[in-house]
């Protein structure tokens, strides 16, 4: 097993100092590690088993926070090209065998990426929903219940994440169809935690006015879902997730016109 730093190499010359990746727009520190590290993956350069460089190891090397490293290594093992062994380091992944269609986290830095992935998330959450109205049990049903009660009382949007995602992935857990829980974990872990996306800015709302409007909507679904509606479900879930996506078309446009 290899261990791997992302140390200035002679090979680098252009690192003298340290990795100096080239900043798009509207990409973030995290993204740029992601993308740094995503391409020495693909390039081989980093292999199946290598060891990456601890936490500390990165802010040195990069001038990064520690935040900003947790975020891009959540990102990649969010995509399965990492994992994380507790008191022992992080390492490289194999790909998976017949692994085909992919998100790259590092792909997603702009309200025109997540637009692209939530419109596939309607498809699929709509129909989610439905059969989730058809086949839920009580105990998931206290479990979507749970997950809006901590929403509810979440007072910042990091506060808010978790129980967002919970709620939409126990909807999909209540479908009895694995394949929609898989999917929506792996969309989810990719795409729900929204730190490189400011949602109540672009809804142009303040957080508190944001936070309950998604709120009432969160609980439109729940209630369709409560009383085995499958219709209404799946048209709740529809208007949820066409309104973020609307949301976020609106801000591009705003955005486009100021170019």
């Amino acid at each position: 097993m290899t261990a791997v730093s992302t140390a200035p190499t002679p090979e680098n010359p252009e690192s003298a100092d340290r990795p100096t990746p080239l900043r798009r727009r509207g990409r973030s520190l995290a993204h740029d590690l992601v993308d740094s590290l995503a391409g020495e993956i693909r390039a081989g350069r980093l292999r199946p088993g290598d060891k990456l460089p601890t936490e500390s190891e990165f802010m040195k090397t990069w001038g990064v926070s520690r935040t900003v490293v947790r975020e891009a290594l959540s990102r990649l093992q969010a995509a399965g090209a990492v994992e994380t062994r507790h008191g022992i380091g992080t390492f490289v992944l194999a790909p998976a065998a017949g692994q085909g269609f992919r998100i790259d986290p590092a792909e997603l830095a702009t309200a025109v990426d997540v637009l692209a992935v939530l419109e596939l998330r309607i498809s699929l959450e709509t129909e989610s929903a439905g059969l989730a109205a058809q086949r839920r049990t009580d105990w998931q049903l206290q479990g979507l219940r749970a997950a809006l009660d901590d929403l509810e009382n979440a007072s910042t949007q990091g506060d808010a994440i978790g129980p967002d995602l919970r709620f939409h992935i126990a909807i999909a857990e209540a479908t009895g169809n694995r394949y929609f829980a898989d999917i929506m974990a792996y969309l989810g872990a990719t795409l729900i935690p929204r730190a490189r996306i400011n949602s109540p800015r672009i809804a142009m709302e303040d957080l508190p006015q944001y936070l309950r409007r998604v709120n009432r909507e969160h609980e439109e679904i729940y209630e369709a879902i409560a009383r085995r509606d499958a219709e209404s479900a799946r048209a709740a879930m529809r208007l949820h997730l066409t309104n973020s996506r609307e949301r976020l078309r609106r801000a591009q446009e705003a955005t486009e016109d100021k170019d």
